[in-house]
């Protein structure tokens, strides 16, 4: 026996096939909004961001084992790319231990 599908089926399986893929579209592209209102922030207000490190009052550091222009720029409180201004000289791929940056 031959089955033969009718065109109001055939249809009907087209238009669920967009939807699905709308659905699909629109959850993918919720998720990647960074949108967090699932957090319980539906206020409107934005969220309280961290509060950066005030900056250090010493002069000069001095290179520890491990460390690299970003962790220096963390614990002292001022930027990468001033760091890099007070101290053209270094170079931040190579950091050697013991070594004393500007920080004024």
């Amino acid at each position: 026996m031959e089955q033969r599908t009718s065109a109001a089926a055939r249809f009907a399986a087209a238009i669920a096939l967009i939807v699905a893929v709308l659905v699909v579209v629109v959850v993918v592209s919720a998720g990647m909004s960074g949108d967090d209102s699932s957090s319980g922030h539906r206020d409107g207000k934005p969220h309280p961001q961290k509060q950066k490190k005030q900056r250090t009052k010493a002069k000069t550091y001095t290179v520890e084992s491990g460390d690299t222009l970003t962790t220096i720029a963390r614990k002292t409180g001022i930027p990468v790319s001033e760091l890099q201004v007070l101290n053209p000289e270094v170079d931040p791929q190579i950091l050697s231990v013991g070594e004393t940056l500007k920080l004024r």
